[in-house]
C-alpha cells in the first residue's frame, strides 16, 4: 500500500511530537506521526531529573549556562549551536508550556528551579522527579487532540527511501542524496508500506539497548541513526556514549535499569563505598558533583579496586519527609526492594544513558541527506561535544524542532512527492528457530558492547568488538535477505550498524577526550593506573 504525508515524522518523544505540533499548526499539509510502541513507551518519558533553561536572570545568565555546556563538553562542541539552544531555551520552556506540560513551582509562584552535575546555577526546571513523564503526557495530550495530525503507533520504519531505490548508485560522496519517504511495517497485516512524503524527520531516540544495562527502554535500538547510515548519510561523534552514573543497581532489572536521578546528587547526595567511606575526593574537586563521566569512571574504577558491583548513594543525613516530597517515585521504587532511602544507602552503578553523537545536523535540523532532518537524541548538532551537560537534552529537542518546523514549512512547497518509488519486496519466512537465534544475536551485541566498549575502553577490547560485531553484520544481512522483515530482525540490524559505528568512531579517537576514555591514550596521572 502506498501512502502519502506531507510531513513524515518517524519517532513519538519530545523531538517527534514537538515538530508534529509546529508543523500542523502551520496547516501546510497532511501529518503523519509514526512510532514503533505506543506514544507512552518514548525515551522522554524515563528522564526523570529535569530540563535546563535560563529563567532566574537575577542569578544566572546565558553566558553561564553557555560556558557550563562548554566545559561538560571538553571543548568539543560547536559553540554556535551551543549559544542557540542556550538562548533559545527559554521560548522552549514557553512551547511547552502552552502545549500543557506543568513545571514545579515555588510558594511565590516561581519556577523550583534545581541544580545538577556540572552546572554552575540553580537552572533545572522539573517536575517532581518525573520530569520526562510529565513532558511526555503534555505533549500526548496535545498531540492527541490536534486532528491534523495521524498518529500510528507500533508502526515500524524498516528503510528511509533514496534514489537507491529507484535503482539509482548511491555511495557517501553523492552529493545530491534525497529522501522520498519510508518503508514502514504495519502491526496488522504485517506487509510493509510504502509512506512517501514531501519532508521526512528523523526522531528516533537513542542507542541505549545495544548495551546490556541501560537506562533506556528496550525500544531504544538506534534504529533512526542506523537507517540513515545504510542510506548514505553523515554519522558523527558516536564514540561519546554517556553512561549515567547512578541507576539502581538490581540484577532483576537490566532494561532499563532504573535511574537514580543527577538531581538526588544536587540535593546533597553523597557518593560512597557500602562501608561508608566517601571516594569522590580522590578524583574531582566538585565530589559528588562532578560532570557524569568523571563520577562514571570513578565508580567504575572503584567498582574494579574493591571488587564490588555496586556503590551506594547516601541521603540519609536530609530531613526524611523532603526527601520522600521530592523523589516520591524513587522513594516508591526503592521500598518496592525493601530498601528505605530515609534510612537506608541506595546502591548505584553506572549504566549506559545517553548518546552525544548521531545524525549530523546543521543549524536548522537539516542531516546530509536532502528533505530530511533529524532531531533529539538520534540527531548530533554539536550541542553536547564530548559529554552532554545533565538536562541539556530536552531543551535540545524542542529548540531544534523548532527550528527543523521552521526551516521545513519554508521549503515543503519545494518538494514534490515521488511517485516512482517501488513497493517492498516482501517475499520470505521466519522460523522459529531463526527466532531464537535473533535474541541470542541482541544478547550477543549487550556484552560485547558492555565488555569492551564501555566506560573503559583499550585498543585491544575495541577491536575484539569490531571483529565480533563483524561476524554478526555478515550473518544477519544474509538473514534479512532472505526472510520477511519482522521488527525483530530489523532491530538487530539497527543495533549491530550502531555498534559499529560506536566502535569504529571510537577506534578513531586517539586521545581520551570527554565520555570516550581509553587507557592506550590516558588524559590523567591517576588515571594511568586503571585497566
Amino acid at each position: 500500500m502506498i501512502r502519502k504525508f506531507d510531513f513524515l515524522i518517524i519517532g513519538g518523544g519530545v523531538a517527534g511530537m514537538s515538530y508534529a505540533l509546529k508543523v500542523a499548526e502551520a496547516g501546510k499539509g497532511k501529518v503523519a506521526l509514526v512510532c514503533k510502541t505506543t506514544l507512552e513507551e518514548a525515551n522522554t518519558a524515563k528522564a526523570q531529573g529535569g530540563i535546563a533553561a535560563v529563567t532566574n536572570l537575577e542569578l544566572d545568565n546565558f553566558d553561564k549556562h553557555i560556558h557550563d555546556t562548554m566545559v561538560a563538553g571538553d571543548y568539543i562542541s560547536d559553540p554556535e549551536a551551543v549559544e542557540q539552544v542556550v538562548r533559545c531555551a527559554p521560548a522552549a520552556i514557553k512551547d511547552l508550556l502552552k502545549w500543557g506540560v506543568n513545571f514545579d513551582k515555588t510558594e511565590k509562584g516561581d519556577f523550583d528551579l534545581h541544580r545538577e552535575g556540572g552546572h554552575s546555577e540553580f537552572r533545572i526546571l522539573h517536575h517532581a522527579d518525573d520530569t520526562g513523564w510529565e513532558i511526555q503526557r503534555g505533549l500526548m495530550e496535545a498531540v492527541r487532540r490536534d486532528k491534523r495530525i495521524t498518529v500510528l503507533e507500533n508502526h515500524f520504519a524498516v528503510e528511509i527511501i533514496t534514489q537507491h531505490h529507484l535503482g539509482i548508485e548511491v555511495t557517501r560522496r553523492t552529493p545530491d542524496i534525497e529522501c522520498y519517504g519510508a518503508y514502514i511495517l504495519d502491526p496488522d497485516t504485517k506487509k510493509i508500506d510504502t509512506f512517501l512524503s514531501r519532508v521526512t524527520l528523523m526522531a528516533t531516540g537513542g542507542t541505549g539497548a545495544v548495551y546490556a544495562t541501560t537506562s533506556n527502554p528496550n525500544i531504544a535500538t538506534g534504529d533512526g541513526i542506523a537507517m540513515v547510515y545504510r542510506a548514505k548519510g553523515t554519522v558523527k561523534d558516536m564514540e561519546f556514549v554517556q553512561f549515567h552514573p547512578t541507576v539502581l543497581y538490581n540484577p532483576a532489572e537490566t532494561h532499563p535499569a532504573f535511574l537514580i536521578t543527577e538531581a538526588m546528587r544536587g540535593y546533597g547526595g553523597i557518593l560512597r563505598l557500602p562501608n561508608g567511606e566517601e571516594f569522590m575526593k580522590k578524583y574531582d574537586k566538585r565530589l559528588s558533583l562532578a560532570p557524569r563521566d568523571i563520577v562514571s569512571r570513578a565508580i567504575d574504577r572503584e567498582m574494579k579496586i574493591h571488587g564490588l558491583n555496586h556503590v551506594c548513594l547516601d541521603v540519609r543525613h536530609k530531613d526524611a519527609e523532603e526527601t520522600k516530597h521530592h523523589f516520591p517515585n524513587i522513594y516508591a521504587k526503592c521500598l518496592s526492594i525493601g530498601i528505605d532511602i530515609t534510612k537506608q544507602m541506595i546502591p548505584v552503578c553506572p549504566s549506559a544513558h545517553y548518546l552525544c553523537g548521531g545524525i549530523k545536523v546543521d543549524k536548522d535540523a537539516r542531516a546530509s541527506i536532502r528533505r530530511l532532518y533529524a532531531v533529539g537524541e538520534c540527531s548530533c548538532t554539536g550541542l553536547h561535544g564530548g559529554n552532554r551537560l545533565a538536562s541539556n537534552s530536552l531543551v535540545e529537542a524542542v529548540v531544534y524542532a523548532d527550528k527543523a518546523a521552521a526551516h521545513s514549512l519554508a521549503h515543503v512547497s519545494e518538494y514534490q512527492f515521488n511517485d516512482q518509488v517501488p513497493e517492498w519486496n516482501d517475499e520470505g519466512t521466519m522460523t522459529n528457530e531463526e527466532k531464537v537465534l535473533i535474541a541470542q544475536d541482541v544478547r550477543e551485541v549487550g556484552q560485547i558492547m558492555s565488555n569492551y566498549v564501555g566506560i573503559v575502553r583499550s585498543d585491544l577490547r575495541l577491536k575484539r568488538a569490531w571483529t565480533r560485531l563483524d561476524l554478526l553484520y555478515e550473518e544477519t544481512e544474509e538473514l534479512f535477505k532472505r526472510v520477511k522483515a519482522t521488527r525483530d530482525i530489523c532491530e538487530l540490524r539497527n543495533m549491530i550498524n550502531v555498534g559499529y559505528l560506536i566502535t569504529r568512531q571510537a577506534m578513531e579517537r586517539k586521545e581520551s577526550r570527554g565520555l570516550h576514555y581509553t587507557i592506550d591514550y590516558p588524559k590523567h596521572a591517576y588515571d594511568q593506573q586503571e585497566g
